[in-house]
């Protein structure tokens, strides 16, 4: 049975949101390196992520799921569909780890100086269009 790499994710909550989401259609999923990343995520970038990983013949299948998933469009709590402020597109990233202004540049600056994994980083949405971070909430 050959294993393909599907996607390599640098946290474990998105991998097993995605993973349920594929082994809810019938998708055997393969889960690798996850607990070296676990004991210390700075491994990540040396074991290059954690793998998920399909058998080949799910392969097309899971791709099938993952552009579907990418062609939903986030909504906020009130179910309103999200668009970047700057340009209007909803082609958004979820999640995008900030390092904009003072607050980044010193977590960034800390966790190289103690080799430790940066702290203080703001998650914000990113427009893949015009590359504008933004929040939802407002005082964020």
């Amino acid at each position: 049975m050959k294993l393909i790499i599907l996607k390599v994710f640098d946290n474990p909550v998105d991998l097993h949101i995605l993973r349920s989401r594929l082994e809810a259609d019938g998708i055997t999923c393969f889960i690798f390196d996850e607990n070296i990343v676990s004991i210390n995520p700075l491994y990540s970038i040396t074991v290059g992520g954690i793998k998920l990983k399909v058998r080949k013949d799910q392969y097309q299948l899971a791709l099938d799921v993952l552009k579907e998933l990418g062609e939903t469009p986030y909504t906020d709590e009130e179910g309103k569909e999200i668009h970047c402020p700057k340009c209007g597109s909803a082609d958004l990233e979820s999640g995008h780890r900030s390092v904009k202004g003072i607050r980044g540049i010193v977590a960034m600056f800390t966790a190289f100086l103690l080799t430790v994994f940066p702290f203080g980083l703001k998650f914000v949405w990113r427009c893949n269009q015009c590359g504008t971070e933004f929040t939802t909430r407002k005082g964020q």
